[in-house]
């Protein structure tokens, strides 16, 4: 299957949250993810079990996977409307838009565990994380060293899942989430980062609108590298 980097999944949802109703992106989900791990093994995931938005079965162990949007342009949440409203809405709206593209989207275990939180939810309701993937990127990162973060009790209740991947650089390569790296393999922040001293947010116009190019230029980046990787490899088959 081509990967239409552009296509806005948005279009096909029917008004609904396209991780939950877009058809496409399930499809481009099981695409992108069915494929070698680092260990050899292949990973094919299924979208046609009853309980599962993805699923997977074999040696390997079984896996109840969702997608997840990456990127927040915070246009709809209450607590930042005070500077949503000081922004011209093409800014926050052109976020919004090229958030519902593929490189703004990746999978995750959504299946409870021990009867707690997902790391969707875990990382949309810790308030250190506040939905920014480059703060989850780093939890998964210190993971991989085993060091402690604010994600590190739900990431280790799907410790199998990212024992997929090796290692936070197999991990990394999986997703193609290399243009979240800098050239010395440490995360590239959309903000200055405190070490989760503080909780993140914006005190101004000025934070969001570099937070809004940092963004777009990460989604566009992995939607270029997404279409490199798959639709130029798939075109020589």
């Amino acid at each position: 299957m081509k990967i239409d980097v552009n296509f806005n999944f948005l279009s096909d949802s029917n008004g609904g949250d396209p991780d939950k109703t877009s058809p496409t992106l399930r499809s481009y989900h099981q695409t992108l993810w069915s494929k070698e791990l680092p260990n050899g093994k292949i990973f094919n995931l299924n979208k046609n079990h009853k309980s599962a938005y993805l699923y997977h079965q074999s040696e390997l162990g079984e896996f109840f996977l969702g997608s997840d949007a990456i990127t927040h342009s915070y246009k709809n949440q209450r607590s930042k409307q005070w500077l949503i409203k000081q922004l011209p809405d093409n800014v926050v709206s052109g976020l919004f838009n090229r958030s519902a593209t593929i490189g703004s989207y990746i999978i995750f275990p959504n299946n409870k565990r021990e009867g707690k939180g997902t790391i969707n939810q875990a990382r949309g309701m810790n308030p250190l994380i506040d939905d920014r993937f480059d703060l989850t990127l780093e939890c998964i990162r210190l993971f991989y060293c085993n060091k402690m973060s604010p994600l590190f009790n739900v990431l280790t209740r799907y410790a199998d899942f990212f024992e997929l991947f090796g290692s936070f650089d197999g991990y990394v390569d999986y997703f193609y989430l290399n243009d979240l790296l800098d050239s010395h393999g440490k995360i590239s922040f959309f903000l200055p980062f405190d070490n989760f001293h503080t909780k993140p947010g914006f005190n101004n116009v000025k934070e969001y609108l570099t937070y809004n190019d940092e963004v777009i230029n990460f989604i566009n980046n992995r939607n270029k590298r997404i279409d490199l990787e798959v639709n130029h490899v798939q075109s020589f088959h």
